[in-house]
């Protein structure tokens, strides 16, 4: 018999995640919302440590240096914020946690690179996250096509607008002709 709380878990967990290791170098879609928009941000950096590999709270840290500084973000990965992985790297290590890696610069910090199939680690299809994405791309979409309109619109009005002031001129301009 399986417990209440694993009913609970699994109904929360995604269907197929990506298998993230330490060591790896990942590409991570994070879906923002900001105000009343929504956006996919990308973030890449090296996986320095993993955690609860198979449960619903696992998670993933992920470092990179930005502006000379360097950024840590942890990630839960069965999470629905989180729409994409994508593994660019896989490098051989020995540990869990990548805590030396903090202080290495420069070509101290480089990992030894391991061939991999980047295509089958790669290809986990989340059927939930894609229509999320093709959602927010979808009403991004929308909103454009709607701020062009409105912005045609405006140009026709302006453009009316200088037709009647020219026809208004040239009506003027008429008497003053046949004097």
């Amino acid at each position: 018999m399986e417990s209440v709380i694993r009913k609970i878990e699994n109904k929360y967990k995604k269907s197929a995640v990506v298998d993230v290791r330490s060591g790896d170098n990942v590409r991570v879609h994070q879906k923002i919302v900001e105000g009343g928009k929504e956006r996919v941000q990308i973030f890449e950096g090296l996986v320095i440590r993993v955690n609860r590999k198979n449960s619903l709270s696992s998670s993933f840290t992920v470092r990179r240096i930005a502006s000379g500084v360097g950024v840590e973000k942890t990630y839960l990965i069965h999470s629905p914020n989180i729409l994409k992985i994508e593994v660019t790297k896989r490098s051989r290590v020995r540990r869990n946690y990548l805590s030396y890696m903090r202080e290495r610069t420069g070509k101290r910090a480089r990992l030894t690179g391991v061939d991999f199939d980047k295509n089958a680690v790669n290809e986990v299809r989340d059927e939930v996250a894609e229509a999320e994405e093709a959602k927010i791309q979808e009403k991004q979409a929308e909103e454009h096509e709607a701020a062009e309109a409105k912005k045609e619109a405006k140009q026709a009005k302006q453009e009316a607008k200088a037709e009647a002031a020219i026809a208004e001129h040239e009506a003027k301009a008429e008497p003053q002709k046949a004097e």
